[in-house]
């Protein structure tokens, strides 16, 4: 199931060397998908704010990142039911699989480009989804998954001003998230930051002004909307421990 020549660090994808490779696109804990949170970009906010709830965690060292959840328990990802990703959009880096992007090393010339791990579990010579068509070109998955690695690619280097922007519109408001499931259970999430309705609300028109010039106002927006899911995901939460 897995690729020829295992190793736990990428390699330059090719089409001589990887011309059989495929990819198996199954959901499930054997893909590493039973996570409760995983890393989001703005550049996906759009759709992350229909189905998602968007919150922002802050490391040791003062960075911000962004999240969504995706359970309440540890380990628990209420969005995967057997091998289905029930959802309408998959966050990008769940999306990506055993691809990332690589970068030359400084002062080599070139751009980024599409690496895999043969060490990952979904890599296969035998099935799932061809990474390259049988005459060399890449495969409608592959093409996919560029996209996909263009969204993590330019998020990631979008995020640094996006946290900037709603830092100086003073947007980030820390929190801890009481959830109640409706039967006696209740989660406390701790230590999150969320875009404030509030102060967004209060924001005047110089300030509406400077995140708008710096395409994040909308960022803002969907982040403050995406704060409503939480009652879908609490609907899932009943579903799935109802079930058992």
């Amino acid at each position: 199931m897995a690729g020829t020549v295992p190793s736990s660090t990428p390699v330059l994808l090719n089409n001589v060397d990887h011309h059989d490779v495929r990819i198996l696109t199954d959901r499930g804990t054997a893909w590493g998908d039973e996570v409760n949170e995983i890393t989001v970009f703005p550049t996906e906010f759009d759709a992350l704010s229909r189905e998602y709830t968007i919150l922002f965690r802050r490391s040791d060292s003062g960075a911000f990142r962004a999240t969504v959840l995706l359970g309440l328990d540890r380990g628990e990802n209420l969005f995967v039911e057997g091998t289905e990703w029930k959802a309408r959009f998959i966050p990008a880096l769940m999306q990506r699989g055993p691809f990332s992007i690589g970068l030359p090393a400084p002062g080599e010339p070139g751009g980024p480009m599409i690496h895999i791990d043969l060490a990952d579990p979904r890599v296969s010579r035998t099935g799932g989804e061809p990474v390259f068509l049988d005459h060399g070109g890449n495969a409608p998955y592959l093409d996919h998954v560029g996209g996909v690695l263009r969204t993590v690619f330019a998020g990631n280097q979008i995020l640094p001003d996006m946290i900037a922007a709603f830092v100086a519109a003073d947007l980030l408001d820390e929190a801890t998230l009481d959830v109640d499931v409706g039967d006696g259970r209740r989660y406390s999430i701790p230590e999150v930051f969320v875009v404030s309705a509030e102060r967004f609300a209060r924001l005047d028109g110089a300030a509406l002004a400077a995140l708008h010039a710096g395409d994040f106002l909308r960022c803002a927006v969907w982040a403050i909307t995406s704060l409503g899911n939480i009652s879908a995901l609490i609907e899932r939460k009943r579903t799935r421990d109802g079930a058992r």
